[in-house]
């Protein structure tokens, strides 16, 4: 596996104070006379989160030479956006923890968390559009109707034992690549650098985004629920068919494949079933294997960077997609 570039704390603690900027505009972006949604702003906010989606967008500007604060408020919609569909899909998943904390569906209820979801895409949007820039909007809108579109396709996929790994990089793509991908192209269309540079960002973001998907599925299967926030093995309980089951699927006998296919139509029923799992895992090396599958798609994101010249930006962006790989939570 590739070393990183350089320590990834040094690069969020590089951007940290722009990064309570953004925060700040995100809390902007929940301001409403409708009192439940600021306050669940403040909920979510408080909750944390590494606000990795505007770290990219504010290192693309900054590597294309953009500083003004346009980019600012910018990383906050990307941020806003990511938190709407966070929103949306803990009520679709029943997920009862994020981040190791009740979901906000759990405290307010479903109907009231995905209305405030509604309100902060078009809250967003609506902000967007004050930037008067046609090739920003369409980054954007383009981003959000893919998101929904691979939450679609995912659902459509659940329990299904025959998925196909270009399905599943297509669900992911749409889920996560697509917004990484818009951060890093708005960085590039704020400062005018020119197409090819845009188009190499795009890029970038879009193979950074699946390998965190990818990784962020694989450590579903290896994470403490302690560090992780979430249940070990949920994926597998909701039917949700991601790396390692797809590799497990194709190299396991006839038997143990019957199993996995119990698992995916039943869900996890004790800790005999996740231990059998991690027998085959083990026995299959899954996790080494799909992390390799991960790796390409770092690699082929860090060779889009190779048009821009050596920078200490073009070393941070290396050092946060290696960092895909490297994460324990």
């Amino acid at each position: 596996m590739p070393q990183l570039a350089c320590d990834v704390k040094e690069v969020f603690s590089a951007y940290s104070q722009e990064l309570k900027k953004v925060e700040k505009e995100l809390l902007n972006l929940f301001q409403s006379t409708a009192f439940l949604i600021p306050a669940i702003g403040n909920y979510i906010v408080q909750s944390g989160g590494k606000r990795l989606r505007p770290l990219f967008l504010l290192l693309s500007a900054d590597l294309c030479g953009y500083k003004e604060h346009p980019r600012v408020v910018l990383a906050s919609i990307i941020e806003a956006i990511h938190t709407a569909s966070l929103l949306h899909d803990d009520v679709v998943d029943g997920a009862d923890l994020r981040r190791g904390r009740p979901t906000a569906h759990s405290v307010w209820g479903n109907q009231v968390v995905v209305l405030v979801g509604d309100y902060l895409y078009s809250n967003a949007l609506r902000v967007a559009v004050n930037q008067k820039s046609q090739k920003i909007m369409e980054a954007l809108s383009f981003a959000t109707t893919k998101m929904t579109e691979g939450e679609l396709l995912q659902l459509s996929k659940i329990g299904d034992p025959d998925v196909q790994e270009h399905e599943y990089i297509e669900i992911i793509s749409a889920k996560t690549g697509a917004l990484i991908s818009a951060a890093c192209r708005i960085g590039a269309i704020l400062s005018n650098k020119g197409q090819e540079y845009e188009e190499a960002l795009t890029e970038f973001g879009m193979k950074t985004g699946i390998a965190f998907q990818m990784a962020d599925d694989i450590l579903d299967y290896m994470a403490e629920e302690d560090s992780l926030g979430k249940r070990l093995g949920k994926d597998l309980d909701e039917g949700k068919v991601t790396m390692p089951l797809l590799y497990l699927l194709k190299v396991c006998n006839n038997n143990e494949r019957e199993m996995v296919k119990r698992l995916l139509s039943d869900g996890i029923a004790n800790e005999g079933d996740l231990k059998e799992l991690n027998r085959l895992f083990e026995k299959y090396h899954v996790i080494e294997e799909s992390m390799k599958q991960a790796a390409v798609y770092v690699e082929e994101a860090k060779e889009r960077l190779n048009i821009f010249d050596d920078s200490p930006e073009k070393e941070h962006l290396l050092c946060l997609a290696d960092y895909a790989l490297k994460r324990t939570k």
